[in-house]
């Protein structure tokens, strides 16, 4: 009788917003369901809307509340458009996630200045932004979680990590920043740090069956990871219960970063 409440007091996200970047697909729609599950008003932003729209779709036929705004996070002006309407949704988030990120990984030679400059800007520019528009108010509030998806490429150099590696590893810092800056005041900044998952952003490696069967005999148990994997991970961080867990690299792997 009394497990229930204890936990909803520990996790449940009701009351709570989100804005979920990168939401419609892989990792970020696992991450969108679950909070929304767990009862927070979820906005997914992303730029294909027959993917968003199914998307909010599947969420509000479970009983979710859940909405959608399209946006071109490549660019600031992206960012900003796409911020001020997600606010317009639900009012101010509670709970960021940057999950929305290009993987361009060519020979590190043949990087040109437009590859490096697109992949920073998505994957490190846009979270920033949104880090700077939403995290002072989370400050004032009192409450506040934002968390970013890096990579296995913050921490080590394989498969051409390039300027992915570098974006991903300077995400991390900037979640150290965002830690020391804001959590004195209520809001944590973490990073998850996913395995190999077979999602759309890696799609050029998971057209290799070998390579696919290399990567899960890396990980300790032996499967490669799945986007539902990081849904428990996400409550719990954006939760009461990570009050006192801030500006860390989670690693949700299957052991592949400790083999």
């Amino acid at each position: 009788m009394i497990a229930q409440p204890y936990l909803s007091q520990l996790f449940s996200l009701d009351g709570r917003v989100a804005l979920v970047t990168g939401g419609s697909s892989g990792i970020g729609r696992a991450i969108a369901g679950a909070l929304a599950r767990a009862g927070a008003r979820v906005v997914v932003v992303a730029r294909g809307e027959a993917a968003l729209a199914d998307t909010v779709d599947e969420l509000t036929n479970d009983g979710c509340r859940a909405a959608w705004v399209s946006a071109d996070l490549g660019t600031r002006d992206g960012v900003r458009t796409a911020a001020e309407k997600a606010a317009d949704v639900y009012g101010e988030p509670d709970i960021l996630v940057n999950s929305a990120g290009i993987n361009l990984r060519p020979p590190l030679g043949e990087l040109t200045d437009d590859v490096w400059d697109a992949t920073m800007a998505v994957n490190l520019d846009a979270p920033f932004l949104l880090g700077q528009r939403f995290g002072p108010g989370m400050a004032e509030r009192g409450y506040g979680r934002i968390m970013h998806i890096t990579s296995q490429q913050a921490h080590r150099a394989f498969v051409r990590s390039g300027a992915y590696g570098v974006s991903k590893g300077a995400l991390e810092s900037l979640a150290r920043s965002q830690a020391e800056a804001w959590s004195p005041y209520g809001v944590t900044c973490n990073t998850l740090v996913p395995g190999f998952v077979r999602t759309p952003l890696n799609e050029r490696l998971s057209s290799d069956p070998a390579t696919v069967e290399a990567l899960a005999a890396r990980t300790l148990v032996g499967r490669n990871g799945l986007p539902e994997d990081f849904a428990g991970a996400a409550v719990f961080l954006a939760s009461r219960a990570s009050a006192y867990v801030t500006g860390q690299a989670v690693f949700v792997d299957g052991g592949f970063s400790v083999h």
